[in-house]
Formats: C-alpha cells, structure tokens, sequence
C-alpha cells in the first residue's frame, strides 16, 4: 500500500510542484489550501505524513501543527519561509518532526520525506531484535535466547532506544534527552549505573556483551569486534 501525503499550502505553484514530484516517487497525494480544510483532510483520511505551510489563511500552520499532534502521532514536515532559529524552534516545539525553509532543494525535501516515513514504520514495528535479543513492544517483554528478562520501566525504555539504533553510538546527552527527557549534566553517574544494571540482566546466563562503552563519548549497541 503506497504512502498517502498531505500537503496544507496555499501556493499552487508549490502545491503542483510537489504533487508531482511525490506522485513520480508513488506516494498518494492529497492537498488543502488553509488550515481548516487540512485538519478536515487529516481527519477524514488520515495521511501518512503532512507537508505545512506556516503562513496559512484562517488557521496558522503552528495551530495545525499543534492540533495534529494532539490527535495523531503523524510524522509532520514544516516548510515555510520563516528562517529564524527561534522560529525553528517553535515550529519544532509545536510538534514538527522536521523543519525546511522555502526556497528549498526537491531532492532534499524527498530525502527528508523518505526518512520521516522509514522513520514512523521503525516505530511502529512492535518487534525490535539484534543478535539474538529481542523486545516485545506491545507487551514491553524481552527475551535473549528464549530466556525472558525483567526489566524496570527505565530499563526497557533505555534497551528500546538502543534497539531502535543499533550500531549507532549514542551520545551521553541523547540518552539523558530520550530516556529522561533532560541532561543530567556531566557529572551524574546514574546512566553509567543502569547500563551496569542492564547489562548484568542481558549477560546474566554468559550470554555475550552487546552494550558497549564508547570512552568520552556514550554506547553502543553492537556485535563484539
């Protein structure tokens, strides 16, 4: 089943631009030329993904924006000619996953497009698996080897980020911002105490090491070398 993309604009020449681009990549395009009539095309024929205009007639992108991601978990591309940083940071605050600014480059925006959708299908996959760990999204279970391991609520939430980024070194501070939603600054020790805690779980039959310590820097999720 192809995609199906919303795209709430009011400028045609955009709306014809990228109504063909993306309908040359497969996806199902549909449009709205004001916020109210957008709301109304999401809610009657839930997209995909939404491509928002900020500066819309009536109801303001922002608005939009916000009303989405109140209702859906949508992933939602601003572009827009506001280029401010404060301005991306309140597009990005209103709920955005990403954010472009008008006149924009089309192979980028269809790059950025690709990686929002791959994106929110990773998500949605309710099984996550490296190696021969596993964890059980829905039922928030993991098992290594069939052998079932309890885990605490910032246990799984710190397992589950590793396993949506295998191979990828997580930084320190992106680990404080997912699992905690804050920086527990430099000096806290209490990341290094649950990767000590999750590991002793995931290794506690001698199964091999799949965390490890990136010094100076975060951990990983990997194969041994």
């Amino acid at each position: 089943m192809n995609e199906r993309i919303l795209i709430i604009e009011d400028d045609e020449a955009i709306v014809k631009t990228l109504r063909r681009a993306l309908a040359y990549e497969g996806y199902v395009i549909d449009s709205a030329v004001d916020g109210e009539s957008g709301l109304l095309a999401a809610r009657d024929n839930t997209p995909d993904l939404v491509i928002l205009d900020w500066m819309l007639p009536g109801i303001d992108g922002l608005e939009v924006c916000q009303r989405l991601r109140a209702g859906d978990n949508i992933p939602i591309l601003i572009l827009t000619a506001k280029d401010s940083t404060q301005d991306r940071v309140q597009g990005l605050d209103a709920g955005a996953d990403d954010y472009m600014v008008k006149p924009y480059e089309l192979e980028e925006l269809l790059a950025r497009v690709r990686a929002l959708l791959r994106r929110t299908q990773q998500d949605r996959a309710p099984i996550l698996s490296f190696s021969d760990l596993m964890l059980d999204t829905s039922t928030r279970q993991a098992t290594r080897k069939n052998r079932v391991i309890n885990l605490t609520a910032k246990e799984y939430d710190l397992l589950e980020l590793f396993l949506r980024h295998p191979r990828q070194v997580l930084t320190r501070e992106m680990i404080f911002d997912r699992v905690w939603g804050y920086d527990f600054g430099g000096e806290s020790n209490v990341l290094d105490v649950y990767i000590r805690y999750l590991r002793m779980k995931l290794e506690a039959e001698g199964e091999a090491r799949l965390i490890y310590t990136v010094r100076s820097v975060g951990y990983v999720l990997r194969e041994k070398n």
